[in-house]
């Protein structure tokens, strides 16, 4: 049984190879995180369903049992609405990937023996929606993560909804329909670039004129999803391979070019300079299919 409900609470049956606790040191990495808050083993963040949004509280039973609460009024009363839930949260922490044969895979490779035992669990944590997922990719180009991080929730504080609760709020992604209103100038007071205004207000418009959705680059094969993104102005390869890693959920998404690979590479063969691109390239040969998997894990050693 994949999912049932007790006393409107929903409880998702897990698959093994999950560890909550790994999961939620990786989410718990970034003090400024706008986008959820953790607190003594569980999760509160906003879930949106179209227009309506359900503040969910996600906590988990011996690694076995996912529970789903609804603290505040906002319950779902009807029941494609709980199965939207799940579906997100399923997407969420990729709970329908079989990772037997990548752990299969780790035991013998060099690079990934240590990071696959040590973070045992740990599922590529998705971004569900796509234009949060590029608008992440786009102001995380070329600065530390801390800073990305501060852009974010400058961001999402100034143009994003929130639901209110014990006091606290809980913000809700700004959606693409009012990021096209905008132009640069009213995103001059968040602490980015124009061009990174004029990439994320570009990005929104061709969502709102249909020319780029979710379901369209899903029924594309890797390549084809790939270059579709890629002539998209201010997405690079780096950025196109992060969004089909973390929100499209193509396994064989692969930032080759990505500061913290190289960096994690760097440290655990113990190189005094950075490895090239076709030695990265001969390194992966072993991870196909699972490049997504492997370069999740090995950024995960660097904190």
């Amino acid at each position: 049984m994949i999912r049932h409900e007790v006393n409107d609470e929903i409880i998702i049956t897990l698959p093994e190879e999950f560890n909550m606790n790994t999961n939620l040191s990786y989410l718990a990495r970034e003090k400024n995180e706008c986008m959820y808050e953790i607190e003594n083993g569980m999760i509160t963040r906003v879930i949106a369903i179209g227009e309506i949004r359900f503040l969910v509280q996600v906590s988990v039973i011996d690694n076995k049992q996912m529970v789903v609460q609804f603290p505040s009024d906002s319950r779902p009363t009807e029941e494609w609405q709980r199965e939207e839930i799940v579906k997100y949260i399923r997407e969420w922490f990729d709970l329908n990937n079989d990772l037997t044969p990548f752990y299969e895979m780790a035991k013998t490779d060099p690079l990934l023996k240590m990071p696959a035992q040590k973070f045992y669990g740990l599922r590529v944590i998705s971004i569900p929606d796509l234009f949060e997922a590029l608008c992440w990719g786009v102001l995380g180009q070329q600065i530390n993560l801390a800073f990305a991080y501060s852009l974010k929730k400058q961001f999402v504080e100034a143009f994003g909804d929130f639901i209110e609760w014990n006091g606290k709020k809980y913000w809700i992604f700004p959606s693409y329909e009012r990021i096209a209103h905008l132009t640069p100038a009213d995103l001059a007071n968040i602490k980015m670039t124009v061009k990174k205004s004029e990439y994320i207000i570009g990005i929104a418009r061709l969502m709102v004129s249909g020319e780029l959705s979710k379901e369209q680059l899903m029924k594309m094969n890797f390549k084809d999803a790939e270059k579709n993104l890629i002539k998209i102005r201010g997405i690079g390869p780096w950025t196109a391979n992060y969004v089909l890693m973390r929100c499209l959920r193509f396994p064989t998404a692969f930032p080759i070019d990505d500061v913290g690979l190289i960096n994690s590479i760097k440290i655990l063969r113990n190189m005094v300079r950075k490895p090239m691109k076709d030695e990265i390239l001969e390194i992966s040969i072993p991870w196909k299919n699972w490049e997504s998997y492997a370069t999740f894990y090995l950024w995960r050693v660097l904190y």
